[in-house]
């Protein structure tokens, strides 16, 4: 896909998470806008993977450790072919498959389930273990959320991940900067958070926007190059990305709009939607 195609489809994306937590009437929009970016740049143009064939054994795998964000890896699975697009108003309801956390069991395309803070990473390191043991191609990539790696279990398994050299291994940090509570540096600072990996001997790549898709190709091309220690990947991005009034809201981490702020949400994505459009 070329840059305008993955912007167009992140757009997509962020009208399915809107639309989910719409319907659902709770979710989590912040952290899956600021994520969008990411999870299209990885779907859709990095990973090696087949929705034909979700399981096939020499697929990248995706844990989603920061699993609250759902919404997020939901739509674009959906808009990747793995359900119908259609499904993601049914989120959170009884019944359906879409819960409120990503479920391996249900959900075609979910490698792990995830949801507890902190533990996505540590699935993700054993995988890439296995890969190493068994000397298979497949990369692991894992999501965190910046005030998840307050949680003192990320660190055990990045200390493993370094030790190991798993350079198989890809682990993103959303920097949005903020969390449930407010602002990361006022509930419990992570920073800087690039000296802790380098320090549990990753090789660290600072994206200054990770809403930009030159700066997400640069970044995964350098770590696919990176040899005998994994990589972290600290991007930047904006809480909200793309909803005018959830943008760098703190407020907005956890809460579904309403009837009138979806219509808001909506046409602001139309708005960005037509102006890739023209170009």
């Amino acid at each position: 896909m070329n840059k305008l195609e993955l912007q167009k489809t992140a757009n997509e994306v962020r009208k399915g998470i809107v639309t989910a937590v719409h319907s659902a009437k709770a979710g989590h929009p912040g952290g899956s806008l600021s994520a969008a970016d990411l999870f299209t740049y990885l779907y859709f143009e990095e990973m090696n993977i087949d929705p034909k064939e979700p399981k096939k054994a020499d697929r990248d795998r995706f844990v989603l450790s920061k699993g609250h964000t759902a919404p997020g890896l939901y739509a674009t699975l959906a808009n990747r072919g793995y359900f119908p697009v259609e499904d993601l108003k049914t989120l959170r309801h009884i019944g359906s498959y879409l819960q409120g956390h990503p479920d391996m069991k249900h959900i075609p395309g979910v490698d792990m389930s995830s949801g507890s803070l902190g533990q996505g990473i540590s699935a993700a390191v054993g995988m890439a273990l296995a890969g190493k043991m068994d000397n298979a191609d497949y990369r692991v990539y894992t999501l965190l959320g910046d005030g998840e790696i307050q949680e003192g279990q990320v660190w055990e398994a990045s200390m493993f991940a370094g030790h190991r050299k798993l350079d198989n291994l890809v682990v993103i940090v959303d920097n949005n900067g903020l969390q449930i509570d407010g602002k990361i540096e006022d509930v419990c600072s992570p920073y800087p958070i690039d000296k802790k990996f380098e320090a549990f001997n990753f090789h660290v790549i600072n994206v200054e926007d990770g809403n930009d898709f030159d700066q997400l190709a640069a970044a995964f091309k350098e770590a696919k190059e990176t040899k005998g220690m994994p990589t972290a990947i600290i991007m930047k991005t904006v809480k909200g990305k793309g909803v005018s009034y959830m943008e760098n809201n703190a407020g907005w981490h956890g809460k579904a709009p309403n009837d009138e702020e979806y219509a808001i949400a909506m046409a602001d994505l139309e708005k960005v939607g037509e102006a890739l459009c023209q170009k």
